[in-house]
């Protein structure tokens, strides 16, 4: 009977080492962060499109004087430039942020072509929502990135 209880122990302690070295630890991931090659491209465009973001009113008077090739002009130069570099932008953000800032800067875009388009139609009220929901979106795309580059 001893001898069972010696073997019945032996092979306890063998079957708790065998489990206990196929167990994984559970390691505490990390929360994604910034690289600094990340947060330097980040800001090499942030001030572009602050640039762009503080010259809102300046698109509001040329649509309100009806200016509509400075508009188109204006759109098409400066703000363009703004949309791009938030294309930049979006695949330096963390993982999580990606999806909202494309769709941002796709929703940033629409807003573009309808205010490109009630240039060519003159439709200023159309024009006049369009602009202001297009600096809404440059609004929500700063607000995603990281606080040092904004």
């Amino acid at each position: 009977m001893a001898r069972q209880r010696s073997i019945f122990s032996l092979i306890l302690v063998l079957l708790a080492t065998f489990l206990i070295s196929c167990s994984n630890p559970s390691v505490a991931v990390a929360p994604p962060t910034y690289t600094t090659a990340q947060l330097t491209k980040i800001q090499g465009y942030v001030p572009e499109i602050q640039a762009v973001r503080d010259r809102s009113e300046e698109l509001r008077k040329l649509i309100e004087r009806k200016d509509w090739i400075d508009v188109g002009n204006f759109i098409h130069g400066p703000v363009a430039e703004a949309r791009l570099n938030m294309t930049y932008i979006a695949p330096n953000l963390l993982p999580q942020d990606q999806p909202k800032a494309r769709e941002i800067t796709r929703d940033f875009f629409n807003h573009l072509v309808k205010i490109d388009k009630a240039a060519t139609q003159r439709n200023t009220q159309l024009a006049l929502s369009n602009s202001q929901a297009a600096f809404a979106d440059i609004d929500k795309f700063l607000q995603l990135l990281p606080k040092t580059a904004s």
